[in-house]
């Protein structure tokens, strides 16, 4: 906790999205069919799922960002959800006419996911609300990394207020993306290093996106654990933990928020890397996205017997 025992306010900015996930024994050829042995309904989206992570491990989380309409089904859905999470949502757009984003998920026998989702252009015409509000009594900004079109000036705010602002990087980004130098942290993933650095060595990757930006650099490997660079600008490793994973959706999501939260809380990156790494760890020995992050006593547990 924070140090006058208050837990940190986390602000999240993204696009929350309604899952529907399928459990197949194997992903279907392309134009054949297949029989799903499970459905479910969740919220997710990037932000939203490094949320309910947070929320699990104990921070209070507000979320902004756009969603569809008051009248549809998905927006509503999700704020419920929200809401049984104890996520403050007052922040959130609603855009009249819009659509909140929906995914189709199909996870096969070994936890590996394949996904579409529909993003209704309108949602990037959104107006977040003043900084001054957004900001108020907040240890750490999480963003995802499609979101600076309509969050730059808000994370520059942010920095300029010694508010440190995550960025979890799911995509390749352009080497003029502002958030890339606006960032405190930038948590790639493996695939979207190497995009983005044009460079097909994560450690290499990392080490020319240095010479761009002054934010702290990391790229996770799923199993194989966390490449990043430290002050000096050498490259180390924080592992993963070994675990039998059944669903890996989300997982990445929840390494960020929980990296997030116990930076918050005051911890240096290498401890905030192996929290995260375990709380990413539990995810995957459960189904669900955000819905299935681990609650703080469990990864505490977790680590004091891996000690």
């Amino acid at each position: 906790m924070a140090a006058s025992g208050m837990a940190p306010r986390i602000l999240c900015i993204g696009i929350p999205v309604r899952d529907l996930t399928f459990r197949v024994e194997a992903v279907p050829e392309r134009g054949s069919k297949a029989n799903a042995t499970h459905l479910a309904e969740i919220c997710g989206g990037n932000a939203l799922n490094a949320a309910i992570a947070m929320a699990r491990l104990g921070g209070r989380v507000a979320f902004a960002g756009p969603m569809g309409d008051a009248r549809e089904t998905s927006s509503s859905f999700i704020l419920e959800r929200m809401a049984a999470e104890r996520i403050e949502t007052r922040h959130i757009v609603r855009m009249p006419g819009a659509a909140t984003p929906v995914s189709a998920i199909i996870i096969d026998a070994t936890g590996e996911r394949t996904l579409t989702i529909y993003r209704d252009p309108a949602l990037w015409l959104v107006k977040l609300p003043d900084a001054d509000e957004l900001l108020a009594d907040c240890a750490a900004v999480l963003v995802e990394s499609r979101c600076g079109p309509f969050c730059i000036d808000l994370c520059i705010e942010a920095r300029r207020r010694g508010i440190p602002v995550i960025v979890g990087v799911d995509r390749a980004m352009s080497l003029q993306d502002d958030l890339l130098k606006t960032a405190s942290h930038l948590l790639f993933a493996s695939e979207q290093v190497q995009e983005t650095a044009g460079i097909a060595d994560n450690g290499e990757a990392l080490k020319r996106l240095a010479a761009l930006t002054p934010a702290f650099l990391a790229a996770t490997r799923g199993p194989h654990g966390t490449i990043w660079l430290n002050e000096a600008g050498t490259l180390e490793e924080t592992p993963a933990f070994p675990v039998e994973a059944v669903d890996t959706l989300g997982a990445g999501d929840v390494f960020h928020g929980a990296f997030t939260i116990w930076l918050a809380e005051g911890s240096g990156v290498q401890d905030a890397l192996r929290f995260a790494a375990a709380a990413a760890a539990l995810k995957c020995t459960r189904h669900g996205g955000g819905p299935a992050a681990p609650q703080r006593i469990e990864v505490e547990g977790f680590l004091h017997s891996r000690l």
